[in-house]
């Protein structure tokens, strides 16, 4: 494979900043709008909090598992190193292009969307009249609903994609800005919420008008609560793509393991003190209504219950600038995925350049904006993060089985990181994983089987490429 490459990525970032891109990789959409959902699934506040911290316990569980493999194989690409040596290249690549077609994309298009429905809340965005908005594609797709939000959706991914071709160190300054800004304005809120509003404890402990008692061990306590934890892991996702930036990380054996662990055990913290408060302000019936209108954003309506139109203003310029920084971060991290695999001749060519000024992959972001755009007028908030949170479980719990399969592979080899409660913890996270990618069939078939034909696309040119590949060696 000859390198189209003009530059080479160099190593930049400590272990704050390692933290930094952590942290705000996850803080983003899901704290102030998937409540709605896990409120009416689960019809509880404490089984709603309980979800929370079950949901932060599995991460934590996965990121103490796999950050063993972080720490063995850092660089650039995250899991498709792990997976190319722990597996085989068409895992590799199967993992790199449901990155592409499914985890990634749809995940850096989800927050945008967010960050644009906050901008809607201050200043309405212009819509299509309702039978265009109403005109489906296949009976699924809805490009022109909300066609407002995704404009404006798609022209954020626009704006962040062109800074972030002028070097990553911008890039993570700019996410260490706004997480500073957020994390300030985040405890405010908590800290208003329990002093300035009319809510009460009783919030916190009053079931919803509809709630019905059902054992813990029943089929539907089980489906209700896997379809919770399907919004909850959406607010966690994205604590894995630290490791595609591995390469340009200092000390990456060390710091990167670190920045997992310290980052996700920050994020649950923060998670439950927040959504707390929520549940304290409003009770859990206003709550799930929330969910019901198209552009709802609970924390916006939990800040206007005791600020007034004013506080409203004021959660929805948080919420744009914190979701503008998730979208900032989750930017940054998958093009070097599409670098590391166009190196070896996996994916588009054209995607293995980097500018030889700025050190980035300038036509890697290319593919991925036009890409995440598509995703964007496609569907839904919900529809895109319920698939895309299917696909990434599959790959999750891959990795932490290598953790199990590199034990026995290369027991010599160095660790600098050994995982947390081997064998028990890794085992119980490949088994929850398992668990959740059944659940979501059960739950969520059209997600699912959307989540699956994307990752199944990839295949036909995995075999195209490889031929190409075989072509150049026998040529040269």
């Amino acid at each position: 494979m000859t390198n189209t490459s003009s530059g080479k990525l160099i190593p930049v970032l400590g272990l704050f900043s390692a933290f930094i891109l952590t942290v705000s990789s996850v803080i983003g959409s899901g704290i102030y709008k998937k409540i709605a959902v896990m409120a009416g699934d689960l019809s509880s506040p404490s089984l709603v909090l309980l979800c929370w911290l079950l949901a932060g316990f599995i991460t934590l569980c996965g990121a103490l598992s796999n950050a063993e493999i972080a720490s063995m194989l850092a660089d650039s690409g995250g899991e498709y190193v792990y997976y190319r040596k722990i597996y085989n290249r068409f895992f590799a690549f199967l993992y790199g292009w449901t990155s592409f077609a499914v985890i990634r994309s749809a995940s850096l298009a989800s927050i945008a969307y967010v960050c644009a429905e906050s901008l809607n809340t201050i200043v309405p965005l212009p819509q299509f009249n309702p039978s265009l908005s109403e005109m489906t594609v296949l009976g699924i797709f809805t490009p022109f609903n909300n066609f407002g939000v995704k404009s404006m959706t798609i022209f954020i991914l626009a704006v962040l994609s062109v800074v972030n071709c002028f070097g990553l160190k911008g890039g993570e300054r700019l996410s260490r800005l706004v997480l500073y800004g957020v994390m300030i304005s985040l405890l405010v809120i908590i800290i208003l919420g329990f002093t300035l509003s009319d809510g009460s404890m009783q919030n916190v402990q009053t079931v919803s008008s509809n709630y019905v008692s059902t054992p813990w061990y029943s089929g539907q306590f089980i489906k209700s609560m896997f379809a919770a934890l399907l919004a909850a892991f959406w607010a966690y996702e994205g604590w894995a793509t630290t490791g595609y930036i591995g390469g340009e990380i200092k000390n990456p054996n060390r710091n990167l393991p670190l920045a997992l662990v310290f980052g996700v055990s920050f994020v649950m913290v923060v998670y439950i003190l927040v959504n707390l408060t929520f549940l304290y302000v409003l009770p859990i019936d206003k709550i799930a209504e929330v969910g019901n209108s198209e552009n709802g954003i609970v924390a916006v309506e939990v800040v206007r219950h005791f600020l007034g139109n004013s506080g409203v203003i004021f959660i929805s310029a948080l919420i744009f600038m914190t979701t503008l920084g998730t979208t900032n971060t989750t930017l940054i991290m998958p093009p070097r995925l599409y670098f590391a695999m166009a190196r070896e001749g996996h994916f588009f060519k054209s995607t293995a350049y980097i500018h030889p000024k700025y050190h980035t992959p300038t036509k890697a972001f290319i593919y991925q904006l036009i890409w995440a755009s598509i995703l964007v007028l496609s569907g839904s908030f919900d529809q895109l993060t319920d698939m895309l949170i299917f696909a990434a479980f599959i790959f999750y719990g891959a990795t932490t089985l290598g953790v199990f399969i590199l034990r026995y592979k290369m027991p010599l080899a160095h660790r600098p990181y050994k995982a947390y409660g081997y064998p028990v913890i890794p085992a119980l996270f490949i088994l929850f994983c398992a668990s959740l990618v059944i659940a979501t069939f059960l739950s969520r078939p059209r997600e699912a089987l959307l989540g699956l034909g994307l990752m199944a696309s990839g295949i036909p040119f995995f075999f195209y490429w490889r031929k190409q590949n075989k072509d150049k060696e026998n040529t040269v």
